[in-house]
């Protein structure tokens, strides 16, 4: 049945016909069509001496023409983009497939080792480090796929044999023990999730069902101390979408209850306390915690809705919202900490589940989704927020926190990411002092092409 579906959604995406331009195929978000690299890239300022290794970002890029009217954002080839910083110099940048065989193919190249999930092979959404190794990663079935510090793919992998059936594109690392938490999913298998924790090994040690109905996307999740938060939402598994000729098989659905889970982290299925939440959507988080009278407190960006009436992007205002989830009641409470659109939000990571004071986002707009020039950083504790214009026409992506050293303290560090010049039609990686967030910049690589709009990147220490 499932290849009979499948051979019927193939000729339908065949058949569609774009009445509008697609916005993930155009303007900061068009394609590249090349791999370079740039050695010894013009820096402007100076590069912090500390920032010894990779910063490297994951984001779709389509290694062939697709179909406009029945491409989805989230589901192009893999392209990551990577500066090589040591000794205060950026020795050199690089954008680099992640060979899929789909990539392999168009490039006339042999196909890279290792294990594939049967369906697909493409990693386009983090890149994380982990046991020694750099992953690529994504959701929904997809296997990691290990690539090199100079961003040349290795193998795909299924850590050993370990992994089941699929991984996350946010598993969740805890300082205090080495390990990563993961809430998986894996598309055409309908009625599970699973709890999932790399050890510091690189090897799955758990993997715990989690019944669910109606399929549901699960983007993202977090751990505090005692819990891995599951978050069961109404973005779902859509058949139609699928037979239609869609890319991307997720719609809204009504008729999905909208949940929170606290699982505790060794707990089984049945432990899970589930709690009612008005129904919303949530691809990130930003961190969680426990308070003294037992209760979660999850900070996240929350979208009223998601794929509704359809599925070609996302869609929605996403606002900074604080839930606090009661073990005791059963319910979540919601608490708006900034009404403006924002998404990509990171934290200092050695506070993940812990207390913790600033976030640092992204604003999104509507129509284009990754356009506008601003970032923000909310301070939690008095309740400010500071914004950073990057000018006309400079659009930035995710910026991720990079702490000055394991004793500094939060918020004494550097903000890192790329920055789109529209006009000039290139790109920068920007990098800032986290606690002067709107002086001029530390430093500036200047890339000489254009990044694409992508997802989720990383600092990976580099001896």
């Amino acid at each position: 049945m499932t290849k009979g579906v499948m051979a019927v959604a193939g000729f339908n995406r065949s058949r569609r016909k774009a009445t509008q331009p697609n916005i993930f195929l155009e303007g900061v978000h068009t394609p590249l069509t090349e791999e370079i690299t740039e050695i010894d890239p013009k820096v402007t300022g100076a590069i912090p001496a500390g920032l010894n290794g990779l910063y490297v970002r994951n984001g779709p890029n389509p290694v062939s023409p697709v179909n406009p009217a029945a491409h989805h954002w989230f589901v192009g080839d893999g392209m990551l983009h990577g500066v090589r910083l040591q000794d205060g110099k950026a020795l050199w940048y690089r954008n680099r497939w992640v060979r899929s065989n789909s990539v392999s193919d168009a490039l006339g190249e042999p196909r890279a080792p290792g294990p594939r999930h049967p369906r697909i092979d493409v990693a386009n959404t983090n890149i994380v480090g982990h046991a020694g190794k750099i992953w690529a990663i994504v959701e929904a079935g997809g296997y990691p796929v290990e690539v090199s510090e100079d961003l040349e793919t290795r193998a795909h992998s299924d850590f050993d044999g370990t992994l089941g059936q699929s991984f996350s594109a946010h598993p969740h690392y805890d300082p205090d023990t080495g390990e990563m938490h993961a809430i998986c999913y894996e598309s055409q298998q309908t009625n599970l999730l699973w709890h999932k924790v790399l050890g510091a090994d690189g090897r799955v040690r758990r993997d715990e069902p989690i019944p669910v109905e109606h399929g549901p996307m699960v983007h993202d999740c977090m751990i505090t101390p005692k819990y891995v938060i599951v978050m069961d939402l109404p973005v779902t598994f859509s058949m139609s979408a699928i037979i239609s000729g869609m890319s991307f098989p997720y719609r809204w659905n009504e008729n999905h209850k909208a949940r929170i889970g606290l699982l505790p982290r060794e707990g089984s299925a049945d432990d899970i306390i589930w709690c009612d939440v008005d129904p919303c959507y949530i691809f990130h988080p930003a961190n969680a915690y426990e308070t003294a009278d037992g209760k979660v407190v999850m900070d996240a960006c929350v979208y009223d809705h998601m794929f509704a009436p359809d599925n070609t992007g996302p869609d929605g205002v996403p606002k900074f919202e604080s839930l606090t989830i009661d073990p005791a009641t059963r319910t979540v409470s919601r608490r708006v900490i900034d009404d403006r659109a924002h998404e990509f939000p990171r934290y200092d990571e050695r506070l993940t589940g812990k207390p913790y004071r600033y976030v640092y986002t992204t604003a999104v707009a509507a129509d284009g989704f990754l356009t506008e020039t601003r970032i923000f950083k909310h301070d939690l504790t008095n309740g400010s927020c500071e914004v950073r214009d990057f000018g006309s026409g400079r659009v930035p992506g995710e910026f991720i926190f990079i702490p000055a050293s394991e004793t500094a303290s939060e918020d004494e560090g550097w903000l890192m990411g790329y920055v789109v010049d529209t006009n000039a039609g290139l790109s920068e990686l920007v990098i800032l002092d986290a606690a002067n967030f709107t002086a001029p910049a530390v430093a500036t690589v200047h890339i000489p092409q254009r990044i694409p709009q992508g997802f989720h990147g990383n600092f990976i220490p580099v001896g």
